[in-house]
Parts: structure tokens; sequence; C-alpha cells
């Protein structure tokens, strides 16, 4: 009567061993490490390797080892904060500016379980430490740079309808088209109407000459803002996710603004960086009519720029730009099949597409350059402070003549190595930001403070495991056991799933298994209750088990569920700390439900169910 068939028993053991299995990874410590990575076009290898390990030793700087990760980079374990910090400046300082230099958490776990996929579970901002910080959209940049559209726009229009104009020029208000005569005016404005719809145009005249002025709409301003604001977030969080951190936080925040949290982030100078630098693409043809040798002099033709390649060659380039990063919809990175060096696969949107393919087509025969920018916001000591740099980076990564029209998708060459095509294919995938940022407010959560939530966490989740443990043992004895043992199981089964889904856990995670612990045991009690009442109403022991745990099944069923409801509707429509909870909830109701039927009935059937017993310990 209270036997579990061979598969229900091989099916417990198996969950239980693979419970066991994907919850030890936490157990084992995490060391503070420093992560080295290369920059677009350095290179990290063995000598690099080396040259980190002298420089450490030479310092007196204890390591525990040097180990390459499956990303390509260097991680560098230490055995306590101080010497981590201590390494980082060593490596920094040794290795220059090509590489990258960041402080991180790495767990100490054997090899055997990263062979098999085994991770610790990943701990929040709360827990772990990190960075929180508000980021500012600049929304007046983002009109501008629609208004410097515009003007390009234009000016290629009029051209094109062959009106004569003087200049095109923007400013902070709109635009501003000059003419020698109304009658050119009067037809500009009928074009740039029928063109550019959205734009409120005005007629003015000052002295001789005779302007067109145009200006966006309240509405369209907004539009551009909201686009600008949505641009950012999802480029944001584009490059986080490719820096893997686990469960960032990025929201917005009222009209303008960013908030950007991010657990397990032990620099946030170096997060900052990467926050806030941009790397794009911007493709302008080449002006072959003009002097280079002029320019260099000082005498830029008008709509002329001055440019230099890689190896510092001066180049001038048209100032209107064909397309931008903003237009490219996907990136990929590979090699040319021609000459077989490095190359990005790029494909643009509908609007790049289609100004691609009209450039080309008027400009077959003639060289286009390909300018590679990216603003880094770099650290460096001076006086002894730390003081931060803003440098742009523009150069002319690539020049070849249009063989022919091209439109939605192209390559671009002229990459030094397969890594930096790799790096710019990942930046461009991300996006290039749609207005400039700033940070106006950071707070930064130590691993000390981390630390102190995990012990308390920790010590909340102990005792009130052990209140629970002493009571079932001392009210229901052999049972109580029965139900403490299975108590412990529903904890490893908690950590394992959350290890397995590598979800993160907060303060308020903790909290949801605190109330899953005094929660996991009402099932138990439910199911000895029903015990002790066949028992007092002269069923035989054995039968009163077997009625217990049927007849309590629906009971329990039914209570789980609801909870498992609320539990959903938590998740569904809270945010950060109450998903953290409900997911931990979630998990530990499924799982108490599991080790509170069938784990506490395969054990009751362990010790009762192959004898006969004249009374119950319960």
């Amino acid at each position: 009567m209270n036997r579990y068939p061979l598969w229900k028993n091989l099916l417990i053991a198996f969950v239980v061993l693979i419970g066991l299995f994907y919850a030890l990874p936490n157990l084992y410590p995490q060391d503070p490490s420093v992560e080295v990575s290369a920059l677009r076009g350095a290179r990290l290898g063995d000598a690099q390797k080396a040259d980190i390990q002298a420089a450490l030793k030479r310092a007196g700087v204890p390591y525990k080892r040097v180990e390459r990760r499956d990303n390509g980079r260097l991680l560098v374990r230490f055995s306590d904060s101080e010497q981590q910090l201590r390494g980082k400046d060593v490596i920094a300082s040794t290795l220059g500016d090509k590489y990258g230099v960041a402080l991180t958490l790495a767990p100490d776990l054997p090899a055997w379980l990263e062979a098999l996929g085994a991770k610790p579970m990943y701990l929040g901002l709360d827990l772990r430490g990190g960075i929180h910080v508000l980021i500012d959209v600049d929304m007046d940049a983002a009109v501008e740079k629609a208004l410097e559209r515009y003007t390009g726009d234009i000016r290629t229009r009029l051209r094109k309808e062959k009106i004569r104009y003087i200049t095109v020029s923007h400013d902070s208000h709109g635009l501003s088209i000059r003419f020698r005569d109304a009658a050119s005016r009067d037809r500009a404005e009928e074009v740039v109407h029928k063109a550019f719809g959205s734009l409120i145009l005005e007629t003015a005249e000052q002295g001789k000459d005779f302007f067109l002025k145009a200006r966006l709409s309240p509405k369209e301003i907004r539009e551009i803002q909201k686009f600008a604001l949505e641009q950012n977030i999802t480029t944001l969080r584009n490059r986080v996710n490719a820096l893997g951190v686990s469960e960032p936080l990025i929201q917005q925040q009222g009209r303008r603004r960013i908030v950007v949290e991010l657990p397990g982030v032990q620099d946030p100078s170096r997060l900052k960086e990467i926050l806030g630098a941009t790397a794009t693409l911007e493709y302008r043809l080449v002006d072959t009519e003009h002097s280079v040798e002029d320019a260099l002099a000082g005498r830029v033709p008008v709509g002329d720029r001055l440019y230099r390649d890689r190896n510092g060659r001066p180049m001038l380039l048209k100032k209107r730009v064909i397309v931008t990063g903003d237009q490219i919809t996907d990136a990929s990175s590979g090699f040319d099949q021609r000459t077989g060096q490095p190359a990005v696969f790029v494909s643009l949107d509908s609007q790049g597409a289609r100004r691609m393919r009209n450039v080309t087509t008027e400009n077959v025969g003639k060289p286009m350059a390909v300018v590679f920018i990216e603003n880094r916001t770099t650290t460096v000591m001076r006086d002894g402070k730390p003081v931060k740099v803003k440098k742009r980076v523009e150069e002319v990564i690539s020049v070849a003549n249009i063989l022919e029209p091209f439109g939605r998708r192209f390559q671009t060459t002229g990459l030094e190595s397969s890594d930096e095509a790799r790096n710019l294919a990942l930046l461009l995938r991300a996006g290039a930001l749609a207005a400039p940022i700033e940070i106006v407010e950071e707070r930064t959560i130590g691993p000390s403070l981390g630390k102190d939530n995990i012990d308390q966490g920790f010590e909340s989740v102990v005792i009130g495991f052990l209140l629970v443990v002493v009571f079932m043992a001392w009210y229901y004895k052999v049972f109580g056991l029965v139900a403490d043992v299975v108590l412990v199981l529903n904890l490893v089964l908690i950590v394992a799933i959350l290890s397995m889904l590598q979800a993160t856990l907060t303060l308020p995670g903790i909290a949801g298994i605190v109330l899953t612990v005094g929660m996991a045991v009402d099932a138990n009690v439910l199911i000895y209750e029903r015990i002790r009442e066949e028992v007092n109403v002269g069923n035989t022991p054995q039968s009163s088990i077997n009625a217990g745990y049927e007849k309590a099944l629906s009971t329990i069923v039914d209570a789980n569920i609801t909870t498992l409801i609320a539990a959903v509707v938590l998740f569904s429509f809270g945010t950060g700390p109450i998903k953290g909870f409900a997911v931990t909830l979630f998990i530990g109701i499924v799982t108490s439900m599991f080790t509170a039927i069938m784990g506490s009935r395969a054990l009751v059937n362990l010790i009762y169910g192959r004898r006969r017993v004249q009374s119950l310990a319960i």
C-alpha cells in the first residue's frame, strides 16, 4: 500500500542528484579578480600574460593565477580586495591604454563543474555590490542632429531641382536658406514644402537677400526626443548585454532620464566609459577636385573637411554624410571573398538604403571613404588625482571606388584584424547613441556592503529554517524529521533552479525564500494532521498514512495554486525588487509541492512501507 514503484523512486533520486549538482557551485567562493581585454586593434596573447605575471612579481603583488577565458580575455585572480586593487593599477600601467582593465568577481569552480555547465546563481546589486547611475539625455543635441539631416537633404533637393541658393545653414531655432532673388526663394518654398511637409516654413527679406526659414513643429520635436530616449535605452541595453552583466536594470525615468543598475560591476569608471562611448561609421565621398596640400595649409574648401587615415595620411572628404551608424540595422563580421581581409557586412534601414543607392548611382567610379568614429572618456592620473579626459577618435579606415550602385547591404574593409571586425560589428549592432548622455547621479554599493547583506540574509534563512526544524521534530517526532529532510531538499532545489536559470538573487528574493521555508511545511502539516485523524478514528497505521496523503492532496494543491497565481501577478505587474520576490516565491512553491508530497512520501514509505507497525511516531 505504501510503496512507490521503481520508476517513481528513480525519478525522485534523479531530481535530487540534479539539484545537488547545480546547487554545488554556490558553495565555492568568488575570487576578487581583474579582467583584461584587448581594445580595438590590440592583441592579447601569451606575451601579455607573461608581462602581467612579471609586473605583478616586480611590484610584490601576490596573485593566485592568471588564466585565459573562453571569450579571449585574461583573468587574474587574487586572494582579497586589497591585492585586487593594487594588481589593477600595476596591470593598467604595464599594458597601457590599448587594453581594458576592469575589476570583477569570478567564482573559483573546479574544471569539471565548468565543463558540465554548472554555474552559481547571480547576486543582485544589493548583495553583490554594483553601480546605480542616473543618465540625462541631451535632447537639444537630438534636435540639432535632426536639423543637420534636414540641412543636407534640402541642399540635395535644391541641387536636384536646379534652384540656385547662396547658403543653407541651421541653428538651434531652425534652418535658414539664403537666395539672391525672390523667384528662386518662392520656387524653393514649393519644393521644400512638397518634399518636407512636416517643416513650418516662413519667408523673410533682409537687404538684397531673400530668406526661406524652416523650423520643426512642436509635435515633430516631441517625436524626435521620444525616439532619442528610446534609441538610447535600446543602445545601452545592447551594450550592457554584450558585456555579460547579469540581470541589468535599464529603464526610463521621466521625459529625458534613464536609470541603469548593474550588479557585480566593481569599477564604476570603467563602466561609465563603456556606457558613454560611441563607436560608429560614417560614409562620405572623397573630394578629388581640390588639393590636400591647400587644406593642410589652412585653406579647406567650403563643404569639405580634413581627415587622416590610420597611418596619419591626410584626406579631404565631403562634409555631407551619406549614412551614419544610427541607420545601420545589422552588422556582422567576416572576410572579404576577393582579398581575404577582415570585413564588416552592414545592412541599412530603408531611408539609409535609399540615400546610399542615390549617392552611389550618381557617383559611380568615384572614391568613397569610411570614417570610424569613437568617443572615449578615459581616466588618467594627474598630480595624484584621477581626471577624466574626453577624446574623439575620427579616422578613415577604408577608401574604395564605387564600382556599381548599391543600397541596403554592403561590406566595409580596411580593418586591422578579425577581432577588430568582431568588436566593430558588435558596437554597430548595439547601435549608436541617438543623443549624447551625461551621468548626473551615481551610487556605488561596495562588495563589503553586499557581503553584509548576504550574511544578514543568510542568517535570516538559517534562523527561520532552524526554528521550523526544531518545531517539526518536537511536534511530529519521526514524521517531523522527515519534514525537516525534505525542507533541506527544498532549499537545495530552489538554489539549483536559480543557478540553472542564471536568475538574480536579491534581498527581496531572500525574503521570498524565507517565506517559502515557512510555507513549505504547510503541506506536511496538513498531511500529518490528516494522518493523526485517521489514526484517532481507529484505522491501521498503513491505511492512515495512505489516507493522509491522498485526502490532503486536493487541499494542498488548491492552496498552492492560489499562491502561484499571486506570484505570477506580482511578476507580471511588478518591477525590480518585486519581480525578484515573485521569482523565488514561485520557484519555492513548486519545489515545496514536489518535496512535501512526493519526497516526504518516498521517505515515509522507506521507513514504514515494508514492515508491520502497531503505532506511528507522529
